[in-house]
């Protein structure tokens, strides 16, 4: 998802440096565009090579040194930013920044820069708690720039507390978060979510216990991400997000007829809705009576929602959900096949957390490469994210 994206990553002197290079070699994986620039000090701890092999540009150090093009360094990389990610950030940085200072390559870029610029810190805990570091964080956060918040642990010094430079993969969750804002724009987004109901008589209907919640996550999320979303949704307690186009149905055939009119111009379709599979073959016009000891009703198959978009469906992508109670990996793929779906989000509604009803949810999300992946536990709009994210690289690739 960072493909296209120019990525300046500042190094700065701290033994932290070393896990910057993991950092920069994760972003080149997500083909992101990476330039680094450290400090003369980054230098005594990460050799500049290191640095130009991963991200295969130049390493950038001295502000005064001898220019390779007509260019001016420091202004064509502040330019050309997309995001400025400083790792590890010392206290020096820190302090330099918030006070105006530019001396150095880092630091000029930094001032010249119109990107976004996040740091991740890293230093010693007493350092990182000092009132004169808390004032500068202060200043830089309410000024608009990001700070990543280090972990606790022992430190390099000896001592134990906050000052632990953040994990390359939670920085990388904090870049990704960034480069969401827009991914979905000019993309049209129909989601499904919710139950459907089917009557029986003037007082009674049939239904299941989807509650709405995964589709209304991914609704949140998706309009968030620049998307133009249409929800359609069965009968929900939850309070739609705003700004999206909110369509209300109750059956099955409802459902698959709102759908039907936004289908032909929509990029995405993601099937997050529990339609029932069966309505009765006749609804009573008037109360069913308890008279009998056993009540006995025909039922008839609805429209195969899923399936028949699936078939008509020319360059959309589509997402489908399978809740499962047994054979989860075997029923799910079966899916994803029978209705076309390019990837399909399985869930056991037995496992604790990952029912209908709960705000979490434990997923494996397979996709028609046949590769499996396994989720943890984890919030609905986490996992509306997680999903966003794969659709926005199928939109690249399409």
């Amino acid at each position: 998802m960072l493909k296209g994206k120019n990525i300046l990553v500042g190094v700065t002197g701290g033994i932290a440096a070393y896990k910057t290079a993991d950092l920069v070699s994760k972003l080149k994986k997500l083909n992101a565009n990476v330039e680094v620039i450290m400090t003369e000090a980054a230098t005594e701890f990460v050799a500049p090579l290191t640095f130009q092999t991963l991200s295969q540009n130049l390493v950038y150090v001295d502000i005064f040194e001898k220019l390779k093009s007509w260019e001016v360094e420091h202004i064509s990389l502040a330019e050309k930013a997309d995001l400025v990610l400083i790792a590890p950030a010392t206290a020096n940085t820190i302090g330099k920044i918030a006070n105006g200072i530019a001396d150095d390559m880092l630091s000029t870029v930094i001032m010249a820069t119109e990107a976004k610029v996040m740091f991740a810190p890293a230093m010693n805990t007493h350092m990182y708690c000092n009132p004169i570091v808390e004032e500068n964080i202060e200043k830089l956060t309410k000024l608009g720039y990001e700070f990543i918040e280090p972990g606790n642990g022992l430190l390099a010094c000896g001592t134990y507390g906050a000052g632990r430079m953040a994990e390359p993969i939670d920085i990388i969750e904090h870049v990704k978060d960034f480069f969401k804002d827009g991914d979905l724009k000019n993309q049209k987004i129909v989601i499904t979510a919710g139950p459907t109901i089917e009557p029986l008589d003037p007082v009674r209907y049939m239904t299941n216990f989807s509650s709405g919640k995964m589709g209304y996550a991914l609704a949140e999320e998706a309009k968030k991400r620049g998307g133009e979303v249409v929800l359609i949704t069965g009968p929900t307690n939850i309070e739609p997000p705003t700004g999206i186009k909110l369509v209300k149905i109750n059956t099955t055939r409802e459902m698959l007829s709102a759908v039907e009119a936004e289908f032909d111009d929509c990029q995405v379709l993601i099937k997050a809705a529990a339609p029932l599979d069966y309505r009765p073959n006749e609804v009573s016009n008037s109360k069913i009576k308890k008279n009998n000891d056993v009540l006995e009703m025909k039922f008839i198959k609805n429209p195969d929602i899923a399936k028949h978009f699936g078939e008509m469906k020319k360059s959309q992508i589509m997402v489908g959900f399978a809740a499962e109670t047994e054979n989860i990996i075997e029923y799910a793929k079966g899916k994803m096949e029978r209705k076309n779906f390019d990837f399909i989000v399985a869930n056991d509604v037995l496992k604790e957390g990952a029912g209908f009803k709960a705000d979490t949810n434990i997923v494996t999300i397979i996709d028609r490469g046949g590769e499996v992946e396994n989720y943890p536990l984890m919030e609905k709009n986490k996992l509306a994210n997680i999903i966003l994210d794969k659709v926005v690289e199928l939109l690249i690739k399409s």
